[in-house]
């Protein structure tokens, strides 16, 4: 059982690492490509919107208050009165929307530090990417010598259960869809696009769900795809082995058809 540990103490454990093994890893990882802004840009939307919902529910309300204390209550207030439901309802559609996009935004983040704080130069990172024939976005791709990892990020929280391809999740009854079968999708169209090419021997990529939530409490049974905690995946991706070793010019090679094709 994996104890849970703060994302703060987790971090500072490894950038102390990183530096007294300076000589050994002494550059970083290679970013070909940042996050994108899609989930920044959603949070702060449906923030904005749940406030407009909150000033329009909150000043509606007071003039209604205002109207009974001076006993002036006719049918333009009770009109009112029923139309407080619009307000009321979009605070909360807006708030939900809020926090499914921050959190997907905050799962990311943490994935990029934490890769950029513990992999070296021999391996490169493309965020957020998204296929021009292809549909939904692609968290992260990693390249490395030994190998291509596609990597979907979730930071839900919660006691999450997988059997195979079907997921549930104690907290909520929303549909979650299927994270293994979602990765697994990408991975294929990562391949694809790598074979395409025409440039490159044969290359297997790897599908990893990552949790990035320090609450998620896993229950996995005979998961199709690799399924980790975020503190595991540094060493999952360092300790992978594959038949074929990729060089520099090889993984190049991969980022550019990555980048071309999104």
């Amino acid at each position: 059982m994996i104890l849970p540990e703060t994302e703060h103490t987790i971090y500072r454990l490894l950038y102390n690492e990183k530096s007294l093994a300076a000589g050994r890893c002494s550059k970083q990882l290679r970013i070909i490509k940042k996050s994108g802004t899609y989930l920044r840009n959603q949070t702060l939307k449906n923030l904005v919107g749940a406030i407009a919902c909150l000033i329009l529910l909150s000043s509606t309300s007071i003039f209604l208050i205002l109207k009974l204390l001076t006993a002036r209550f006719g049918l333009f207030e009770e009109i009112a009165v029923t139309l407080l439901i619009l307000p009321l309802a979009g605070f909360y559609y807006f708030l939900q929307k809020y926090h499914i996009y921050k959190s997907g935004w905050e799962g990311e983040k943490h994935v990029t530090i934490l890769l950029k704080a513990t992999l070296n130069d021999d391996y490169y990172l493309i965020n957020n990417v998204h296929f021009h024939n292809g549909y939904g976005d692609i968290d992260h791709i990693l390249l490395g010598p030994n190998g291509v990892f596609v990597v979907e990020t979730k930071n839900w929280s919660g006691r999450i259960t997988c059997s195979g391809d079907i997921w549930q999740r104690q907290s909520t009854k929303r549909n979650l869809g299927s994270p293994s079968e979602q990765v697994k999708r990408n991975a294929a169209r990562v391949k694809q696009v790598i074979e395409a090419s025409g440039k490159l021997p044969f290359v297997w990529v790897e599908a990893v769900v990552v949790f990035t939530n320090n609450n998620a409490d896993l229950r996995i049974n005979c998961p199709s795809v690799s399924v980790l905690k975020l503190h595991q995946l540094p060493n999952y991706i360092t300790t992978h082995r594959s038949s074929n070793t990729l060089s520099v010019i090889q993984l190049e090679t991969i980022a550019k058809e990555i980048t071309k094709r999104s």
